[in-house]
């Protein structure tokens, strides 16, 4: 299956939603309740590339997955870390999308200077469920990612408790 990633843009927004959507209305993954709508989507987008990469994977001319940056804290000493984030169509998992997808964006971090990228991931409190796994920190750790922090039944979504983990990545000398 042949990858293709290239920047994103506002007019992905349709697609990018779709995609998110699912990890909405069917996961965990993210702790928002609604979906955001089309308006907020493509706003969400706009502001991210006025000072970050956004990047989408497509295969057969079809997007099926978004990776981005933003600040990791709005201070300016953080400025040479950024916070990472990537959604993978469901019927496109494990089959290299997500790698391809942050290959791309680190490549484009590393040009803007960063050194330090953090994921914030949603993990189950106990064991895996329907609506969660620790699919994500897995990926990240094969990533070469490793975890720095944990919020213990930090949200509620579902009618459970879930966590979050704080994994990094260095990816530039800090001179």
């Amino acid at each position: 299956m042949e990858i293709n990633v290239r920047s994103a843009s506002v007019a992905d927004a349709p697609r990018l939603r779709e995609i998110y959507s699912y990890y909405v209305e069917k996961t965990a993954i993210t702790y928002e309740y609604d979906v955001p709508s089309k308006a907020e989507f493509a706003q969400r987008i706009a502001r991210t590339l006025e000072q970050y990469p956004y990047v989408c994977a497509e295969c057969g001319g079809t997007v099926v997955g978004y990776a981005y940056a933003s600040a990791f804290h709005p201070r300016a000493a953080y400025q040479w870390s950024a916070e990472v984030s990537i959604y993978v169509d469901s019927s496109f998992k494990s089959r290299g999308v997500g790698r391809a997808l942050y290959d791309a964006l680190e490549l484009e971090l590393k040009k803007l200077g960063f050194k330090n990228l953090y994921a914030c991931i949603a993990v189950p409190s106990g064991r895996d469920d329907e609506y969660l796994t620790h699919a994500s920190e897995k990926f990240h750790e094969h990533m070469g990612y490793t975890t720095v922090g944990r919020f213990s039944n930090c949200a509620k979504k579902f009618g459970r408790w879930y966590s979050m983990i704080w994994m990094e990545k260095i990816i530039g000398a800090h001179e």
